[in-house]
C-alpha cells in the first residue's frame, strides 16, 4: 500500500528543470480570425520558434529564443498560405533573442526579468510561452478547479489528471473559463459612460472565450518533464448575440520536447541589467496609442504631422476629401505619440495661420491624454486662444481625456478661468465628470476626490450664494460619488437644517444629483427618496422628482404599491409596457400597482403631471432603445413647470442614457402677462401691509422667482447647463431693439455687398471604443469601433443694390431699392466608420475589419432678385457642372494583415471572395470550429455558443443588385439610387453575416435626357403687374366649352350622316327620345347618370335604343359627374370616329344629348329647390367658371425650367379676387402647351356666417372635385361651427389613406374619451360640428359616411370671445396681444365664490363661513412680498350685505348693495352706473356692468375678476397666481387636504376657526364704524390630566373674542388645538402670546368664538 501512495505521488509531480541543463523544444503559435466557416477570408500572426530553457539560479530560469520567424496570413481559409514578414523578422530578431529570465517552483511561474530594451511586446510573447509551463498540480487530487494565474489574469481553471502507464506518461488536460475571472486583463476605453446590463446578457451573450491545454508528461525522480504541450484558445464576438452568428478568434500554440543538452543558455550580457518587468500577467504598451485601423511608421513625428496637416489644408478647401476621416484619425495618432514640446513647436509655427490652427485645435482634443488639457490652460492663460476655442476645445477634451484629475483640478481653480463663467462651468462640470470616469476604471475610488466640491458647497451656503450652490451640486451630480450623499442630503428638506433657507429649485437640483448615486448605491438612495416622496408637506414637483429618482433604483414590488399619486400611476401605467430586461422586475410590479389604482386615477386630464414611457428591445439581436418623458405640471400656470426627457440605447449587453434634455420655467408664464414693474406704489403697499398687521402672525409666502433653466446631458454628464431671468430677457431685448444692432446689420449689409466667402470645417473623432485583452500568445487582441467625421461648407455671396445706398442708410431704404444677390453653397460631409476585431500592436496588425465610408454634397447655385417697388420676387436656381454623386456609402468587410516593417506588402482581403461558386458544397460551409470545442462541451456555460452548428446545404445567392431612377421631366432632373450587396447571409440568415460582406449606396442626380435645362426660375409678382407675367390664358367658361362641345357633335353627325336632316334625325326615334330624355331627366334628378361612356356598348345597331334606355335606367351618377364624363368620354371618342359604323354614331350623338339634359336638369332643379346661399355660390361659380375674363390676378407664381431651346416648361399659380362676389380663385395649371391638369380651387364669402369653397382637380379640373363649407350659427342657445366636406370622386390613393385614417381614430377613440357609434350617415361626406358649451369648453361631434364621433365638454386652453368674455374684451379694442392674454388668463383662473354664508374655494372645497359683524375678513390676497391686491370682506351689521373692498395698483376699490343696485366707489368716490365702464388711466383695470352686479378685472396684476351681485361674490385668481393667494378662499395649489391654513401657516381641520383666523382684529370699542373683537389665544376652562399631570391649556390657535368692555351677544364654537402645561406653571399668556402659536398641539376641544359684541359707554 504504501508503494502506490509514493508512486502516485511521484507521478503528479510538478514540472521542474534540472540544474545544468538546457531543454530545448520546438515551439509554434499563431492567432487567427475570421468567421467560423472555412472558404472564407481571415487574417493572422504565426510565430515559430525554438525555445531553450536551462536554470540560471535557485528558481530562477533562462528562457530564450533561436531562430524565431514571424508570419502574416490574409487569405482564404485554409487554401492560402502564411507568408514570412522577413523583415519584421529581422527587425525584432534582436529582442527576440535575447534572453529573459522568470521564477519558477512547483509548476508556478513567478516574476518576470528581462532588460530595458526589450519592449513589452516581444515580452508578452515570451509571457505567452511560459504560459504554457503554467500548472498548479495538486498531489493529492486529480480533478479540481481553481483560480489560476495566467497570461489573461487570474481566472476559473479546471484540471483533469490521469495517468497511462503502460507508456509511462501523465495526462494533463486544463481548461479556462475566461467568463469567470477573478480578475481579467482587460482594458476598456470610451466606455466611462456606459453601463453593464447583467438582464440583458441573461438570454445571450456578446463576448465569450475559454482555453484548452493538453499535456503529455514523462515523469522522473526530481519532477515531470513535459513532452507536449498543446493549448487553443477561442473567442467568439458578435455586435448582436453570438447565438445568432458571430466572429472568432482562435490561437493555437503548440510546444514539443526535442532533446536536452549541457551547454547552458548563452549571448546573457554581464553589462545589461535586468530588471524585474512583472509576472505571467500581460502587461499593456503602445497597443494603447496604436490605433488598429492603419499602421503607421513613425521616424519623425513632428514631420509626419506637418505632411498630414499639409494634405487636410490643400484637399479640403472646396469640399471635403473622400479620405480626410482617415487622414483625421492618422493626425490624432501621430499626436499621440509626439512629445509635448513638438505639439507646442508645431502650435507655434501654425498658430497664426487659420487653416491650420483650426485643424490643431480640433485635433489636440482627441490625444485623450493630460497633455491635450495642459496645452490648452497654458494657451488660454497665454491668451493665445480665444474664448470661443478655449470653451469648445475644454469641453471635448474632458470627456476625452483618460481620467488625471490634478489636471482639472489645477484647471478649475485658476484665477483666470473663475472669471468667465462659462469656461468655469465647463471645467467644474469637467471635473465631476473625470471623477465619474476615474471611479469606473478604478472601484476602490477614494472620497477625497470630492471633499473639495463638499467645501465649495458648505461655504456657498454658508454665504447665501445659490447659484454657487447649484453648480456645486451639478458637480456632485456628474461625478455621482456615495461620499456625496450626505453633503447632499443636508441640502433636502426633512434631512438638513440649511434645507430651509434654500430656494426650492435648490432642492430639486439636490434631489436630481441622486441618480448617478443611485447606480451604485440604489438602496441608500430609496430610503432616502421614498421619505421625500412620503412627505406630504413638501412641495409636490419636489415629491415627483424624488419619485423619478425612486424608479431609477429599480424598485421592488411592494415598493411600488405604497406609491399613491397621480404623477406615480402615469409612470407605473407607461412601465407596464416596458420590454427592456433590465426593468422587467419594475414592470411586472407596476402591473400589479396598476390593476389596483386604475379605479381611482384612470382619467386624468392634462392639468395634471404625468410621465411617458416607450422602449422597443429585440431580445435575439440584444438591441434596444428607450424614451421616456416627464412633464411636471403646476396647478398655477398653463406653461409646465418643468419637462424631463431622456433617451436610453441598449447594445452588446450594455446601455448608456444618450441623452437628457430638462427644461424649467418656474415663474415665466408671470413674467410675461403680468404687469411690468413699476415703482412701488408707496401708498397701495402701505395701506395693505396696515392691513395685513392686523392678521394673526401673518407670512408672506416666497415669491415666485421668474427664471427658466434648462441643461443637457449626455451619456448620464451634464455638460451645460443654463438660468434665465427676466434680467436677461430684458438685456436681450435691449440689444435686439437697440442702436448696436441696427450697426452690426448696416455692417453686414455692406460685408455682403462687397462680396464675401468663407469656408467652414469641421473634423470630429465622433466614437473611439476599444476593449483590449491578452490572447494565450501574448499578442493582444483588440474589439474596436471608430467613427471620425469632416463636415465642411463653402459659401460666396455678392449682393447689388440698385440705386446705389448711402453711406448711412437706414432699412427703410431698402424696401425702395431693387436688390439682386448671388449665392454659392456647397455643404459636405465625409464620414468612416471602422470596426475592428484582431491582434493589433505597433509592429504588426491581423484583424477582421469592417469599413463603413459615407460622403454626401450637396452643391447649389442661385440668384434671387427682390423688386420692392414692382413688388416682384424672382429666384434662379443655377445648374452646377461636374458633381453628379451627391451621397455614395461604402461597407466592405476584409481581413487585413499588415507590418511596419514593410507596409507596402499589406495584404487586405475581402471576407466574402467574389469567385464563390455555385456548386459549394455542404461540407464546405459547414462550420469547422476547432476539434478542441467538443471537448469543452461540458466546461462551458454555454456550450452551443462554441460548438458546430449543422448548415442547410444550398445554392449561394447572387449579388443583389438594383438601380431606381425618377425624372422629373418638367425641370430635367434625373435621380437614381443604385444599390448593390453581396454578403454572408447566404451561410447564416442572421444581422452579424448580412453585415459581413460589400454593399454599396450610390444616389445620382443628373441632367434628364432631353432639351438642355440652363436654369429652374421661380417668380413671383404681386399687384397690377401680376398679369403681365400670366404665360398660360385659361378664360373659357364652362358653358360656352359645353355648347360648343354640342355644335360640333351636330355637325358631326350631318356629315357622318348625311340622309337624315336635323328634324328627321330627332323624329325618326321620337318615341324612345322622349322616353331617354325623361328617364334621363328622372334620373338626373335622383343623382343617377352615367358616368362613362362604357355603357354604350352594344354590338348589335338593331339593339341600340334599347340598349341606351337600359344604360339610362342603370347609370348612378350626379349631374355635374354627367357633365365631367362627357368630356373624358368626347375626347376618348374623337379618336375611333372614323372606325365607327354610323349608327354607333349615331348612339354615341344621343347619349351626348342624354348627358347634356342631365346637366342642365341638375342646373334647373338646384334652381328650383335650393333658394339658400349653396344656390348663390353655384350662380356666382356658373356665372364665370375662371375669372381671369372679368378681374386681372393679384398673385402670379411662376415655377418653371428655362430651356435651351426656349419652350415654356413648369407651372403656374395664379390668384384672382373678385371684391364683388367676395371670391377668390386659385388655379394651378402645368405650362406645357397640350397639358391641361390643373388645380382650381373657389372660395366664396357669402356672408359673414358662411364661407363655401370648391377644389377640383384633374384633366381641365374635371376628374375629381370637393366642396368644403364653413358656417357658424347657434345650436340651441350656445355658438357652433359646423364645417362641411363633399365629394363626388376621388383618387384610390386618398382613398385608401382615409379608409386608414379612419380606422386609426376608430381604435384611438377610446383611449381619449370620444364616444363612438356606427351609422349611416350621408355618403361622400364629412361633417364636423363644433359648439360651445361655455367660455372654455367644446362640444364635438364629427360625422363621416359609416360612423359618428362625440365628445363632450372639451377644454379649451383660452377663453372664448363670447358671452361675458366678448363685453369684456371691448376695452382692449384692437390689441390683439393684449386680448389674447386675457383670454388665455380668463381661461384658467381659479374661482372662489360665495352665496349667503357658504363659500366654495379656489380648491373647490365648500364649508360654511361664519361671518363676525362689522368685521373685515381677507377673503384673497396675494401672499407674496409684492402684495399685488388684496380682496377684504365684511358684513354690514344692519342690513345684513355683504361689502367687498379691494386695494389694488394706486386705487381702492368700493363694492356693496345700496336697495337693488351695487354701488361703486374708487378711492371713495362714488362712480354713476352711466359712467361704467370705467377704465384705470394705465388700462390695465377695469370696472364693468354685467347683468345685476360689477365685476372688476385686472388680470395684468393677478386679480382676474371680482364680481358682486345681490346674491353671491365671485373672486377669480389668474393661473399665475396659483399657490401664491391666501385667505378665506385658499392658496389655489390645488392640494384640498391642506386647505385650511391660518395666516402663520398652521394647518387645521376646523372651518370656523380657520375662516375667523382670517379676520381684521379690532382695535378700539369706542369707534362704531371698527371691529369690536380680537383674537386671542384662550384657557380651556376645565382641568385636564395629561400624562398623570394635572394640566392648564392654552389654544395654539386663535380664538375670536370681544374687546376689552365689550360683551358678546352672538356665538359659535370652533374646535381648535390646545397646548397643554403644568398647572403649577407660570406662563402669561399676554407676554407668550407669540410664543404658544408656535407650540405643538396636545389635545384638540371646543372654545367659544363671539360673532357680535356689544360695548358699554365707558369702555377702554
Amino acid at each position: 500500500m504504501r508503494v502506490l501512495v509514493l508512486a502516485f505521488t511521484v507521478a503528479l509531480a510538478a514540472p521542474e528543470f534540472a540544474t545544468g541543463k538546457t531543454y530545448v523544444y520546438k515551439y509554434e503559435a499563431f492567432v487567427m480570425g475570421g468567421l467560423p466557416e472555412d472558404g472564407l477570408a481571415r487574417a493572422g500572426v504565426k510565430v515559430i520558434s525554438k525555445v531553450l530553457i536551462s536554470a540560471a539560479a535557485a528558481d530562477t530560469f533562462v528562457l530564450k529564443l533561436v531562430d524565431p520567424e514571424i508570419f502574416e496570413y490574409s487569405g482564404i481559409w485554409p487554401k492560402d498560405a502564411f507568408i514570412p514578414a522577413t523583415n519584421l523578422t529581422s527587425a525584432l530578431a534582436a529582442q527576440l533573442s535575447t534572453p529573459i529570465k522568470f521564477e519558477y517552483a512547483n509548476g508556478v511561474v513567478g516574476k518576470v526579468f528581462a532588460p530595458a530594451g526589450v519592449s513589452e511586446t516581444v515580452l508578452n510573447v515570451c509571457r505567452g510561452i511560459l504560459n504554457m509551463f503554467q500548472l498548479n498540480i495538486k498531489k493529492t487530487q486529480n480533478v479540481y478547479e481553481l483560480q489560476e494565474l495566467g497570461v489573461q489574469g487570474v481566472c476559473k481553471t479546471h484540471y483533469i489528471i490521469s495517468e497511462d502507464a503502460k507508456a509511462d506518461r501523465i495526462l494533463l488536460t486544463k481548461t479556462k473559463d475566461l467568463n469567470h475571472c477573478q480578475e481579467r486583463i482587460i482594458k476598456d476605453i470610451g466606455l466611462a459612460y456606459t453601463e453593464r446590463c447583467a438582464e440583458c446578457e441573461a438570454g445571450g451573450k456578446t463576448l465569450n472565450g475559454a482555453d484548452a491545454f493538453s499535456y503529455i508528461m514523462k515523469p522522473a525522480a526530481t519532477g515531470a518533464l513535459i513532452l507536449e504541450a498543446t493549448a487553443t484558445e477561442l473567442i467568439q464576438f458578435s455586435p448582436f448575440n453570438i447565438m445568432n452568428g458571430a466572429a472568432q478568434m482562435e490561437a493555437k500554440q503548440i510546444l514539443t520536447f526535442i532533446e536536452i543538452v549541457t551547454a547552458a543558455v548563452g549571448h546573457i550580457r554581464a553589462d545589461v541589467p535586468y530588471v524585474p518587468r512583472g509576472s505571467l500577467q500581460y502587461e499593456f504598451d503602445s497597443e494603447l496609442l496604436q490605433t488598429p485601423i492603419q499602421l503607421l511608421r513613425i521616424t519623425n513625428a513632428e514631420a509626419q504631422i506637418v505632411e498630414i496637416l499639409n494634405h487636410l489644408v490643400t484637399f479640403n478647401v472646396a469640399m471635403v476629401h473622400e479620405d480626410a476621416p482617415l487622414k483625421f484619425i492618422e493626425l490624432i495618432q501621430l499626436l499621440r505619440v509626439a512629445r509635448f514640446e513638438s505639439i507646442e513647436a508645431l502650435w507655434t509655427r501654425f498658430k497664426a495661420k487659420a487653416d491650420y490652427r483650426h485643424w490643431i485645435l480640433n485635433a489636440v482634443p482627441a490625444i485623450g491624454t493630460h497633455a491635450a488639457l495642459t496645452f490648452f490652460k497654458e494657451k488660454f492663460l497665454a491668451g493665445e486662444v480665444t474664448i470661443a476655442e478655449a470653451a469648445q476645445a475644454l469641453l471635448a477634451s474632458v470627456h476625452m481625456v483618460t481620467a488625471d484629475l490634478e489636471v482639472i483640478k489645477d484647471l478649475a481653480m485658476n484665477p483666470k478661468i473663475q472669471e468667465n463663467p462659462v469656461l468655469r462651468e465647463i471645467v467644474m462640470l469637467g471635473y465631476g465628470t473625470l471623477v465619474a470616469k476615474y471611479c469606473a476604471e478604478n472601484p476602490t475610488c477614494p472620497a477625497e476626490l470630492v471633499r473639495p466640491i463638499h467645501e465649495l458647497a458648505i461655504q456657498a451656503v454658508a454665504r447665501g450664494e445659490i447659484e454657487e450652490v447649484i453648480v456645486t451640486l451639478k458637480v456632485l451630480g456628474n461625478a455621482g460619488h456615495p461620499a456625496s450623499l450626505k453633503p447632499i442630503m443636508k441640502l433636502l428638506p426633512g434631512f438638513g437644517s440649511a434645507a430651509a433657507g434654500l430656494p426650492h429649485r435648490v432642492h430639486i437640483d439636490a434631489v436630481l444629483a441622486l441618480r448617478n448615486i443611485a447606480k451604485k448605491e440604489p438602496k441608500m438612495i430609496q430610503e432616502m427618496a421614498v421619505q421625500l416622496f412620503m412627505d406630504e408637506a413638501l412641495h409636490p414637483e419636489l415629491r415627483m422628482v424624488a419619485a423619478i429618482v425612486l424608479f431609477e433604483t429599480k424598485l421592488p414590488m411592494g415598493l411600488v404599491a405604497t406609491l399613491v399619486a397621480s404623477f406615480v400611476y402615469s409612470y407605473m401605467k407607461a412601465m407596464t409596457k416596458n420590454t427592456a430586461p433590465d426593468f422587467a422586475s419594475v414592470a411586472a410590479a407596476c402591473n400589479v400597482a396598476v390593476k389596483i389604482l386604475s379605479p381611482k386615477f384612470d382619467r386624468m386630464s392634462y392639468r395634471f403631471s404625468r410621465a411617458f414611457y416607450l422602449d422597443t428591445y429585440h431580445n435575439p439581436w440584444m438591441m434596444g432603445a428607450a424614451a421616456s418623458a416627464f412633464y411636471v405640471n403646476d396647478a398655477a400656470t398653463v406653461f409646465p413647470r418643468a419637462i424631463v426627457a431622456k433617451a436610453r440605447t441598449y447594445f452588446a449587453g450594455a446601455y448608456a442614457d444618450v441623452l437628457e434634455l430638462g427644461v424649467r420655467t418656474e415663474g415665466m408664464q408671470e413674467a410675461l402677462l403680468k404687469i411690468q414693474k413699476s415703482p412701488e406704489n408707496v401708498d397701495r403697499m402701505t395701506k395693505i401691509k396696515q392691513v395685513i398687521k392686523a392678521l394673526s402672525e401673518w407670512r408672506a409666502h416666497p415669491s415666485s422667482q421668474p427664471l427658466a433653466s434648462v441643461y443637457v446631458k449626455f451619456f448620464g454628464q451634464e455638460i451645460a447647463f443654463a438660468n434665465i431671468d427676466k434680467a436677461i430677457i430684458d438685456q436681450i431685448i435691449e440689444l435686439a431693439t437697440g442702436p448696436a444692432i441696427q450697426s452690426y446689420g448696416r455692417n453686414a449689409l455692406n460685408a455682403v455687398m462687397s462680396g464675401f466667402a468663407f469656408h467652414l470645417t469641421k473634423p470630429m473623432l465622433v466614437a473611439e471604443v476599444r476593449r483590449i485583452f491578452p490572447t494565450t500568445v501574448g499578442l493582444p487582441m483588440e474589439l474596436s469601433f471608430y467613427t471620425a467625421a469632416v463636415a465642411a461648407a463653402s459659401v460666396e455671396l455678392q449682393a447689388t443694390v440698385t440705386p446705389p445706398l448711402p453711406e448711412n442708410f437706414n432699412a427703410a431704404q431698402l424696401l425702395k431699392s431693387d436688390i439682386n444677390i448671388r449665392a454659392a453653397i456647397t455643404p459636405s460631409v465625409s464620414m468612416h466608420t471602422y470596426a475592428v476585431m484582431g491582434v493589433n500592436t505597433a509592429f504588426v496588425q491581423a484583424a477582421l475589419m469592417s469599413r463603413a465610408r459615407v460622403h454626401t454634397i450637396v452643391p447649389a447655385k442661385m440668384e434671387a432678385r427682390i423688386d420692392m417697388i414692382k413688388g416682384n420676387f424672382k429666384l434662379q436656381l443655377l445648374p452646377v457642372q461636374g458633381i453628379d454623386k451627391i451621397a455614395t456609402v461604402f461597407v466592405d468587410t476584409f481581413a487585413v494583415a499588415r507590418n511596419v516593417e514593410d507596409l507596402a506588402a499589406a495584404k487586405i482581403t475581402p471576407v466574402v471572395p467574389e469567385e464563390f461558386t455555385a456548386q459549394t458544397s455542404r461540407e464546405t460551409f459547414s462550420s469547422k470550429i476547432s476539434s478542441f470545442a467538443s471537448s469543452l462541451a461540458g466546461d462551458m456555460s454555454v456550450s452551443s455558443e462554441i460548438l458546430p452548428v449543422d448548415l442547410p446545404s444550398r445554392i449561394v445567392r447572387k449579388a443583389f443588385e438594383k438601380k431606381m431612377c425618377a425624372v422629373i421631366e418638367t425641370f430635367g432632373i434625373k435621380a437614381c439610387t443604385e444599390i448593390e450587396s453581396r454578403n454572408a447571409a447566404f451561410i447564416k440568415n442572421c444581422p452579424f453575416y448580412t453585415i459581413i460582406g460589400k454593399h454599396a449606396v450610390i444616389v445620382e442626380v443628373a441632367p434628364a435626357a432631353g432639351p438642355v435645362v440652363e436654369k429652374i426660375e421661380i417668380e413671383v409678382q404681386v399687384g397690377d403687374r401680376a398679369a403681365e407675367k400670366i404665360l398660360k390664358v385659361i378664360n373659357l367658361s364652362e358653358e360656352e366649352e359645353i355648347l360648343e362641345d354640342k355644335n360640333v357633335l351636330m355637325k358631326l353627325k350631318k356629315i357622318l350622316v348625311p340622309g337624315l336632316k336635323n328634324s328627321t334625325a330627332v323624329s325618326s326615334s321620337s318615341s324612345s327620345s322622349r322616353s331617354i330624355s325623361s328617364r334621363s331627366i328622372s334620373s338626373c334628378s335622383s343623382s343617377s347618370c352615367s358616368s362613362s361612356s362604357s355603357s354604350v356598348s352594344s354590338n348589335s345597331a338593331s339593339s341600340s335604343q334599347s340598349s341606351l334606355v337600359s344604360s339610362s335606367r342603370s347609370s348612378s351618377s350626379s349631374s355635374s359627374r354627367s357633365s365631367r364624363s362627357s368630356r373624358s368620354s368626347r375626347s376618348s371618342r374623337s379618336r375611333s370616329l372614323s372606325k365607327v359604323r354610323h349608327h354607333i354614331v349615331y348612339i354615341m350623338l344621343e347619349q351626348a344629348n342624354v348627358w347634356f339634359l342631365c346637366l342642365q336638369h341638375g342646373f334647373s332643379t338646384g334652381r328650383a329647390n335650393n333658394k339658400s346661399s349653396a344656390y348663390s355660390f353655384e350662380a356666382i361659380y356658373n356665372k364665370a367658371k375662371y375669372l381671369s375674363n372679368a378681374v386681372a390676378p393679384v398673385v402670379t407664381i411662376l415655377i418653371r425650367a428655362v430651356r435651351a431651346d426656349h419652350k415654356v416648361q413648369g407651372y403656374q399659380i395664379a390668384a384672382y379676387f373678385d371684391r364683388a362676389t367676395a371670391r377668390l380663385q386659385v388655379i394651378i395649371a402645368n405650362l406645357a402647351e397640350n397639358d391641361q391638369w390643373r388645380i382650381c380651387a373657389d372660395g366664396v364669402m357669402l356672408s359673414y356666417h358662411k364661407l363655401m369653397a370648391k377644389i377640383a382637380w384633374g384633366i381641365e379640373c374635371k376628374q375629381y372635385q370637393t366642396e368644403i363649407t364653413a358656417e357658424t350659427g347657434l345650436v340651441g342657445k350656445d355658438p357652433a361651427v359646423s364645417v362641411k366636406v363633399a365629394w363626388d370622386k376621388l383618387p384610390k390613393s386618398m382613398m385608401c389613406y382615409a379608409t386608414r385614417l379612419s380606422q386609426y381614430i376608430s381604435r384611438v377613440a377610446k383611449e381619449y374619451g370620444v364616444s363612438l357609434a356606427k351609422a349611416k350617415n350621408v355618403r361622400n361626406q364629412i361633417r364636423l360640428s363644433v359648439a360651445a358649451a361655455s367660455e372654455t369648453s367644446l362640444n364635438v361631434v364629427l360625422k363621416t359616411p359609416k360612423r359618428t364621433l362625440y365628445i363632450f365638454g372639451v377644454h379649451f386652453p383660452i377663453a372664448l370671445p363670447i358671452g361675458h368674455t366678448a363685453a369684456e374684451l371691448e376695452s382692449y379694442q384692437s390689441n390683439w396681444a393684449d386680448k389674447l392674454s386675457y383670454m388665455l388668463t380668463k381661461a384658467h383662473a381659479a374661482e372662489c365664490s360665495m352665496v349667503k354664508d357658504t363659500v366654495v374655494t379656489f380648491n373647490n372645497r365648500k364649508y360654511k363661513n361664519e361671518m363676525p359683524h362689522s368685521c373685515s375678513q381677507v377673503l384673497a390676497q396675494d401672499c407674496t412680498p409684492e402684495l399685488k391686491f388684496i380682496v377684504l370682506l365684511k358684513r354690514d351689521q344692519t342690513e345684513e350685505q355683504n361689502q367687498i373692498n379691494v386695494k389694488i395698483g394706486n386705487i381702492d376699490v368700493d363694492l356693496h348693495p345700496k336697495g337693488s343696485v351695487i354701488i361703486v366707489k374708487v378711492n371713495g368716490v362714488e362712480i354713476p352706473i352711466s359712467n361704467l365702464p370705467y377704465q384705470h388711466p394705465t388700462g390695465k383695470i377695469q370696472i364693468i356692468q354685467r347683468g345685476e352686479g360689477i365685476a372688476l378685472h385686472a388680470p395684468s396684476h393677478g386679480l382676474q375678476e371680482v364680481y358682486l351681485d345681490l346674491n353671491e361674490l365671485k373672486v377669480k385668481v389668474v393661473d399665475w397666481m396659483r399657490g401664491q393667494t391666501c385667505g378665506l378662499c385658499g392658496k389655489a395649489d390645488g392640494e384640498i387636504r391642506q386647505e385650511y391654513r391660518t395666516p402663520n401657516e398652521r394647518l387645521t381641520k376646523n372651518a370656523v376657526s380657520y375662516a375667523h383666523s382670517w379676520v381684521l382684529s379690532g382695535k378700539s370699542c369706542r369707534d362704531a364704524s371698527e371691529c369690536y373683537m380680537k383674537l386671542e389665544s384662550v384657557k380651556l376652562e376645565k382641568q385636564v390630566v395629561l400624562h398623570g399631570q394635572e394640566s392648564k391649556c392654552y389654544s395654539v390657535e386663535p380664538v375670536l373674542r370681544c374687546l376689552a368692555g365689550c360683551m358678546p351677544v352672538r356665538t359659535t364654537t370652533a374646535t381648535v388645538g390646545y397646548h397643554c402645561l403644568p398647572a403649577d406653571s407660570n406662563l402669561n399668556v399676554s407676554e407668550g402670546l407669540s410664543s404658544i402659536y408656535e407650540k405643538s398641539t396636545d389635545l384638540i376641544e371646543t372654545a367659544e368664538a363671539h360673532l357680535a359684541c356689544r360695548c358699554a359707554a365707558q369702555c377702554a
